[in-house]
């Protein structure tokens, strides 16, 4: 059982490494589109469609926002 306590926790790791991601590079592409600040994370503009950059980024806050929840989950 110590091993599957251990994958637990390393997917746990994983998801939240995952939602910062999204939510910080969202949160800054957001920035970026509406008031013109520098990018902090700019690989992200890769993920969202041309013209698309708003929604795009919208749905990549509330994606990770979701990811961490799911992180903080306890296991049943």
């Amino acid at each position: 059982m110590a091993s599957s306590s251990r994958l637990s926790d390393s997917l746990k790791g994983l998801l939240g490494l995952l939602a910062f991601v999204l939510v910080v590079g969202g949160a800054s592409g957001l920035l970026h589109e509406w008031f013109g600040f520098i990018r902090f994370m700019g690989f992200v503009r890769f993920l969202v469609p041309e013209g698309h950059e708003v929604p795009g980024y919208a749905v990549m806050v509330a994606l990770g926002c979701a990811a961490g929840a799911l992180g903080h989950r306890k296991a049943v």
